[in-house]
């Protein structure tokens, strides 16, 4: 089972991959976990690290960013990291750079490719 963390600020975003992966949820091939802020992904990821073999970031969001979630997590899971995935709205190149200097995984825009994630989501070493 490829256990995600969702982390975004947005109402939505539970709703629509919950509808998106409804298939692979109900097959328990995918248990996802929401966070709304970047604070309470770093909770859940701290207290509950087996929820997070592969994190989806929103970059902007209020408090700390998925950029600084993605720098904390890298600095405190050097040996076995999980795969971190970027997300924004905004595509442009000093975000991706940014997200890739720190470590990320890959660097997605909205919306969201679903296929294209999927594809991606059953390419991980789980």
């Amino acid at each position: 089972m490829t256990h995600i963390l969702v982390v975004d600020d947005e109402p939505d975003v539970r709703p629509l991959f919950e509808q998106r992966f409804r298939r692979e949820i109900r097959g328990g091939t995918i248990h996802l976990t929401f966070a709304s802020s970047g604070e309470e992904a770093l909770t859940i990821f701290t207290e509950r690290p087996q929820e997070a073999v592969l994190i989806l970031s929103d970059i902007n969001m209020p408090g700390m960013s998925g950029l600084e979630l993605l720098r904390h997590i890298r600095s405190v899971t050097p040996k076995r990291p999980p795969v971190v995935m970027m997300i924004t709205a905004y595509g442009d190149e000093d975000s991706h750079k940014q997200a890739m200097d720190l470590g990320a995984d890959d660097f997605l825009t909205k919306p969201l490719d679903f296929t294209d994630l999927k594809v991606k989501l059953a390419s991980l070493p789980v």
